[in-house]
């Protein structure tokens, strides 16, 4: 699965660690950091579900999208 994971919220330290942390849990490989796309064998949904509990506890904005979605947004 790749996806592209949006992480919006005032800032604060440790925003990027407390994501990559919470995907090398979900055991998902971060593969470009200044776009975030990310690669892993774990299925979508934890994924998603993880970074939600994470943007609960942090009063960050985290949104991830199936990459396709996100490239075929782009070409329009």
């Amino acid at each position: 699965m790749k996806a592209v994971i949006t992480v919006i919220g005032h800032d604060q330290i440790g925003i990027v660690a407390k994501v990559s942390q919470r995907l090398a849990t979900l055991k998902v490989n971060i593969t470009d950091i200044s776009q975030t796309l990310m690669h892993g064998d774990v299925q979508f949904e934890v994924v998603k579900q993880g970074l939600q509990d994470l943007a609960n506890e942090t009063g960050l904005s985290i949104n991830i999208q199936r990459q396709e979605l996100f490239d075929a947004i782009q070409k329009l």
